[in-house]
Parts: structure tokens; sequence; C-alpha cells
């Protein structure tokens, strides 16, 4: 049993190194500027956002970039707030989505694509806030590298609570392992609310076809068909003031929806590695709630391989937030806490079901 938990959190520790190597090599995006301008349909899917949209929409008209280059598509998945869009320098189209299978999100981006009139497609939520040089940044990245699809990171605003800090703190080791893994053609993750690509290369990988039963998904199994096809056109634009803020959670019962959420997505996963990562991630949380318990029961030899998980963690997660400049607050109470939240958040995902925007999923 020693020996088990021992090889599992080793596996997961030698994970880390890796994807720590991984982040190490990605390079940082030039700062050069190009004299063209590609045109962005910038995508937003929302249900009942009267209160986020405003401020979301308030970013993009801050936006350094040419107005005439962009549109903003916001795709009403049966809201019954009542938003309206008000009078913006820039054109914005709301069009009622259009369901065709059982991903509200997936079809709400499927319809967007039909209504766009520019060639690349930039998804991000309604409860976002984008960066001034957002869209200048992913127009030089493009034509500096010629990808096809471009990843970028999200995280969370400032909050003074521990449940913040919890997600922060996890939500930068996530970043860390996505950074980590496109050095190495390996990428599984990203997130659609900083996620770019061209309609052409949507249509290539014949959109998400293969995955429309999966209720969320949107972001990740598109990456992961894009990495499999043609894993040089897929790249991460790492620059530390490009960057989505988007809201935490407000409590434990809705993050833990939302974990879910997320953990379901990872037993359909198409990338093997991706598969790999989770078991190891899944394993590693139990050999460390079980490894707790071992050391209250006087085998202290445990202690110290979870003082190298720890360590392992937060070295990983501290080169992201210095890049970053995000503070990691509560990170000793979070490292504690984090396996048992987890390793409840796996175990429910297998059985459980999920609530979404007011709608029930299996998980």
């Amino acid at each position: 049993m020693i020996y088990l938990l021992i090889l599992v959190i080793s596996v997961y520790i030698f994970l880390m190194i890796f994807f720590w190597m991984g982040f190490k090599k990605v390079q940082k995006a030039n700062e050069n500027s190009s004299i063209r301008k590609i045109s962005f349909s910038i995508v937003v899917p929302f249900r009942n956002e009267a209160e986020n949209l405003p401020n979301l929409l308030k970013s993009i008209e801050k936006l350094n970039y040419p107005s005439e280059n962009f549109e903003v598509i916001l795709i009403d998945d049966e809201s019954t707030d009542g938003f309206r869009v008000a009078s913006l320098g820039f054109r914005v189209l709301t069009v009622e989505n259009e369901r065709q299978s059982d991903s509200p999100k997936k079809d709400a981006i499927q319809t967007a694509i039909h209504h766009s009139q520019f060639e690349w497609i930039i998804t991000t939520d309604a409860d976002c806030v984008v960066p001034e040089n957002w869209l200048l940044d992913l127009n030089n990245y493009i034509q500096q590298t010629n990808k096809e699809m471009v990843c970028g990171p999200v995280f969370f605003k400032n909050k003074t609570t521990f449940l913040h800090d919890f997600q922060q703190i996890e939500m930068i080791t996530l970043q860390a392992v996505t950074i980590g893994s496109f050095d190495f053609d390996l990428a599984f993750m990203c997130n659609g609310a900083n996620f770019a690509y061209s309609k052409n290369f949507f249509q290539q990988l014949n959109g998400f076809d293969g995955n429309s039963e999966i209720a969320s998904g949107d972001d990740v199994f598109l990456l992961q068909k894009a990495v499999k096809q043609f894993p040089y056109k897929v790249g991460f634009l790492l620059k530390p003031d490009f960057q989505i803020q988007t809201n935490s959670a407000e409590s434990w019962s809705e993050l833990f929806q939302q974990r879910v959420r997320w953990a379901g997505k990872s037993k359909t996963y198409s990338s093997g590695f991706g598969k790999l990562v989770a078991l190891t991630v899944f394993f590693a949380n139990l050999a460390v709630v079980s490894s707790l318990f071992l050391v209250l029961f006087g085998f202290f030899e445990m202690l110290m391989l979870l003082i190298l998980k720890v360590v392992s963690d937060l070295l990983l997660a501290n080169q992201t937030a210095r890049l970053y400049k995000i503070k990691m607050k509560n990170s000793l109470l979070t490292a504690l806490v984090y396996p048992f939240f987890s390793s409840a958040v796996a175990v429910y995902s297998m059985f459980g079901k999920y609530e979404w925007k007011g709608r029930k999923f299996n998980a």
C-alpha cells in the first residue's frame, strides 16, 4: 500500500517537473507591431448575464484596435432577464441561439460563426473583462507565427476571501500545466474565455463533430483535435498582460458544480496524454488524502513525500504567478485542502449530475 502511494505521488512529481521544463521553453510573444490588421469576430454566448455583460462590453470599447476590424456577436441562450445592448462605438450583433445538439455553448458558437463576417473567431465569456491590447497582441502573434489557433490565459478578478484565493491558485496551476504542455506538442487544455481560431481551420477540423453530445468542452475538444492533426498550427500567446479577468465562484457549492463540469470532460478526452495527466492527478490527490491519514498513525516517512508534492505544485504555480504578476495567498492552506476537494469532485463526476446556467447535465 505504502509503496503504491509512493509510486503514484512520484509519477505526479515527475509530471510537474515535466510541465515546469515545458513552461521554461515556451517563447514569450514578440513586441513588434504589425501594420496589417486582422479582423476578428468576438463571440460571447450568454444566458441571463445582464449584470456582467455591460462590464465586458465596456472593456471591449476600450480596446486599442480599429473598431472597423472587429465585431461582437452576442448569442442569447434563452435569457429571461431582459438584457438590451446600449449604443456602442463598434458593431454588436445579438442573435438567438440555434439549438441543434446537447451542448448549448457549442450550438451558440456554431450560430455565431454562421453570422460572423470576419475570418477569425475569438471566444470569451459574459462575465469577463478583456485587456486593452487584447486584439492587438493577438494580431501581432498570428502574423509573426502563422498559427491558426491561439490560446491564452484566464485568471480571476481580485477578492479578499479564502474561497477566491483557493480558486486563483488552482487556476494558476492549471495555466502552468497548459503552457508547459505546448512546447512538447501535447497541449490538451485551454480556456474558452480566451481562445481564437480561424474559421477555415475550424471547418478543416469539422468543428465540434464527435463531441456535440457533451454539454461543455467547446474549447478542450477542439484544441485536442487540432493538436492531433496539425500541432504546428496551434500556439499559446505568452505575454504578461495578455490575460482575461473573470469572476470566481461565490460559494463552495457553485465551485463544486463548476469543477464537476470540468472534470466530466476528461472522461471523453481524445488526447491520450490528457487522460494520463487526469488519472495521475486523480490518484495523486487520493494518495495525498491516504498519506495524511497514514502520517497520523505514525508512518512519518510519508511526510517527506507529501512535502515534495506540495513543493512541486507551488514551484510550478509560482512560475506562472510571477510571469502574470499575481499574488498567491493562502497557498499552504490551499495545498492541504485541495486534495480532499479535488478527490470529491472526481468521484462525484463519475456518477452524478451538475447544474450549469439553470440546467442539469450528466457529468
